[in-house]
């Protein structure tokens, strides 16, 4: 660590941090000590205490490297972290995506490139700036790669607080962005938290299509459809399934509704455009892909990390809640014999779901009304 800093000079370089991290395309920089406050620490024993994280065994395993960062990197004094806005631009409204039953609805991060390389990439040349300037010092760039409390230290920084739906809320933008965090071993003077804004709003609890809320700040992450359509190996819960709709990978709807996220704005960023028409895909054409297909379209995007076998798991169970349409029906029975045992009991699942539907034996998709989920940056069609 450069000793010869003294506090005058680590303001100005304070200073000189925030413009660069501007200019290498985030939209807010804040600096943080190294701890976790004491509440964020108690909070995630008690997540983890109730099972809150599924199959997820990586985070209680390694629960003791998110609870203090000095285990994760010894000597550390503060963290840099970075707000990067991700919403794509030129993308279908979600709302009536949602509502458009034989399409696949993919959350709106995921569109694009995936944006683990692209934002360590950024904060690694933070690092090379602040390296140039000052003389080598201790440094790692973080964005959801390691044992970080992201959202906990990004608040320890200022740029916004949690929200009730367990996002980081920025009243000028509101959630629809990434985190990142540089490591550093500079005696870098730290921001203030700002108060929390949600109020006595509790939109984002009531929308959830599975109640995975058990409260505010309190997400049962078993329940969440980003959980079962991305994290979840096996077979997803039956009673959860006719919950899931058309939302084949992540869900967005906690954030639709926020009344902050009025403010947002559509990316800058190119990686983050839709790529292969993703954001208006037919269940049926998305249902056909091969494998080959699969990882020739997901190259280099986050979609690419659940494999063929639980897309097409995803996807059955989006055609059964979709219409009943021949189209439908015949992509299904394509896959009645498919390998995967997983994607056998998912297609028969959706098929069975169908004509139970079709008899009137169980209630049809009462998708939430557009204008309740309209909180999508402006700009797109």
């Amino acid at each position: 660590m450069p000793e010869r800093l003294d506090p005058r000079q680590c303001a100005e370089l304070a200073g000189r941090i925030r413009r660069w991290g501007a200019e290498l395309g985030f939209q807010a920089v804040g600096i943080a000590p190294a701890e976790v406050p004491a509440a964020d620490r108690a909070h995630l024993d008690a997540w983890l205490a109730q099972g809150s994280h599924g199959d997820m065994d990586w985070m209680a395993a390694r629960a003791e490297l998110r609870r203090d960062p000095q285990q994760l990197v010894p000597g550390v004094q503060r963290i840099i972290s970075v707000r990067m806005d991700y919403f794509p631009p030129r993308t279908r409204r979600p709302a009536i995506q949602l509502a458009e039953r034989d399409r696949g609805y993919i959350s709106r991060y995921a569109l694009g490139r995936d944006y683990h390389k692209l934002l360590r990439r950024r904060l690694s040349e933070l690092g090379r700036r602040i390296e140039a300037e000052v003389g080598p010092f201790g440094y790692r760039a973080f964005t959801d790669s390691a044992p970080v409390l992201e959202k906990a230290l990004a608040a320890r920084a200022g740029l916004g607080w949690i929200g009730k739906n367990t996002n980081l809320l920025a009243r000028e933008c509101g959630s629809w962005f990434f985190l990142g965090e540089l490591f550093t071993d500079l005696p870098l003077p730290t921001d203030d938290p700002v108060a929390g804004h949600c109020g006595e709003c509790t939109a984002c609890l009531d929308i959830c299509p599975t109640r995975a809320f058990r409260g505010p700040h309190d997400l049962d992450a078993r329940r969440c459809i980003s959980y079962l359509t991305i994290e979840l190996k096996g077979s997803i819960p039956e009673d959860l399934r006719p919950l899931i709709g058309n939302r084949i990978y992540g869900c967005d709807d906690c954030q639709l509704v926020c009344p902050w996220n009025r403010f947002a704005e559509v990316s800058a960023e190119p990686d983050f455009i839709a790529r292969h028409g993703l954001d208006q895909a037919s269940l049926v054409g998305l249902f056909a892909w091969d494998e080959a297909t699969f990882l020739a379209r997901t190259e280099g995007m986050a979609i690419r990390r659940i494999g063929h076998e639980r897309w097409l798991r995803n996807i059955a169970v989006a055609l059964g809640n979709g219409p009943d349409t021949p189209e439908a029906r015949a992509a299904l029975a394509a896959r009645v014999d498919y390998p995967s045992p997983m994607v056998r009991q998912h297609v028969a699942w959706a098929r069975d779901h169908l004509e139970r539907r079709a008899r009137g034996e169980c209630p049809e998709p009462r998708p939430e009304p557009v204008e309740r989920l309209n909180r999508a940056p402006a700009g797109e069609p």
